[in-house]
């Protein structure tokens, strides 16, 4: 093919994605590595550019599903509209690869020009796209990786986050074994920025209450041969672990540990994810346990009624905390994007209604910190059947200290 032809092509690519093709064009979409010089703002009449930087293949592909499915259907439920525009939808696949996590998020930012990066899941790609929206004074609203430095050291007023830092679920849950007594514990993670912090959260809840962590157990993500560290961790008959692992890996460990006979024998605890969106998968091995999240099943409030109902009628499936991350990202820009009536150039404006929004999350109502992260409410849920059911409240409305952010 003649190259300013293939050019046309690739180009003619760069197509809004319906809700339908979603997940094949996003393989697409994330080859093209053409880029194209900064446009001038959108104006206010035209389509609000939304870009989706998710993980369509590998161990996140179901959690970054769910975040768009989410996210569309708030948009939906206002009839397709934010601040009084039409949304257009771009999507790049991230992979989970932090290499290619610059190149990505330009594409959207550059080449089609977004208004707001929606992304992503995994915590060392957020520290590309957090790179380059600081670049280039995009908005960006983070909808789960709880990468700390995000709204830590290199927090900005354009980035925002509706999901939780990586130190805040981990703390609860050290907070929740201190009370109950338990004195020795071992932490077992990948060693990437979500596990190391949320282990960080924990041990600094669980030895500020007079417990000891007695050994920091990892393996490369996204690993999952887990045998010989589930055999040391045996030998070390600790009180309890506490792990950190999410989406395929979180199902095959928690599979293995009950085929190594250790889970009637050593208590297992974890981050919220290590149950979430899995349960199906892990069948019996998840029956019992125990983690913390700023979502559970089993909340009475009456917008988490009507979420799931809305969410199980459009998609036919139940939803899970990715999904309500989604939604709450949709909220967020909609409180940006409805004090302008769209005008998104506006963009001081934006961020100052952005700020003072209080969210009404089917997790329950949140505000933000002067980090923009939520300030929250993290439940204990207990896995019974194909639920993660509310037990408590660990900790009542969590901030994450964000050590380090000068905003």
């Amino acid at each position: 093919m003649h190259r300013n032809a293939l050019r046309r092509l690739l180009h003619a690519r760069r197509l809004t994605v319906s809700l339908g093709a979603a997940a094949l064009m996003a393989a697409g979409t994330a080859t093209i590595a053409q880029t194209a010089a900064p446009a001038a703002p959108a104006a206010s009449g035209g389509k609000l550019k939304v870009g989706f930087m998710l993980p369509y293949t590998g161990t996140y592909a179901a959690l970054g599903t769910a975040i768009e499915n989410g996210f569309r259907m708030y948009v939906g439920q206002q009839g397709g509209k934010l601040g009084g525009r039409d949304v257009e939808y771009f999507k790049v696949d991230d992979e989970s690869d932090p290499a290619k996590a610059p190149e990505n998020a330009t594409k959207l930012i550059r080449r089609d020009q977004v208004d707001v990066v929606v992304g992503t899941v995994h915590s060392g790609v957020q520290m590309g796209i957090v790179k380059v929206a600081k670049e280039n004074n995009t908005l960006l609203i983070i909808p789960n990786a709880g990468v700390d430095e995000a709204t830590g050291p290199l927090c900005g007023a354009n980035i925002f986050r509706s999901s939780f830092s990586n130190w805040q679920p981990g703390y609860a849950m050290g907070h929740v074994l201190a009370e109950r007594g338990m004195k020795k514990v071992v932490t077992l993670t990948w060693k990437y920025a979500a596990g190391e912090q949320s282990v960080k959260g924990f041990k600094e809840a669980f030895e500020s209450k007079g417990g000891k962590v007695i050994k920091e157990l990892s393996l490369p993500f996204p690993n999952v041969e887990f045998q010989a560290l589930i055999t040391e961790v045996a030998s070390l008959k600790p009180d309890a672990v506490f792990v950190f692992f999410a989406g395929g890996g979180a199902v095959k460990f928690v599979k293995d540990w009950q085929a190594a006979g250790l889970k009637d024998k050593i208590p297992l605890y974890g981050s919220g994810f290590l149950t979430d969106g899995t349960l199906e998968a892990q069948g019996a091995a998840a029956q019992g346990l125990e983690t913390t999240l700023h979502y559970a099943d089993g909340l009475t409030n009456a917008r988490d009624k009507t979420f799931r109902l809305d969410y199980a009628k459009t998609y036919k499936l139940q939803p899970d905390v990715y999904a309500v991350q989604g939604y709450d990202a949709a909220q967020l820009l909609a409180a940006g994007a409805n004090a302008v009536k769209g005008d998104m150039t506006r963009k001081a404006e934006v961020i100052k209604a952005m700020e003072a929004a209080r969210v009404d999350s089917p997790r329950g109502a949140f505000t933000l910190s002067r980090a923009h992260n939520p300030v929250q409410d993290f439940y204990l849920r207990k896995v019974d059947g194909r639920e993660n059911k509310l037990s408590s409240v660990a900790v009542k409305s969590l901030a994450d200290p964000a050590r380090g952010c000068r905003l």
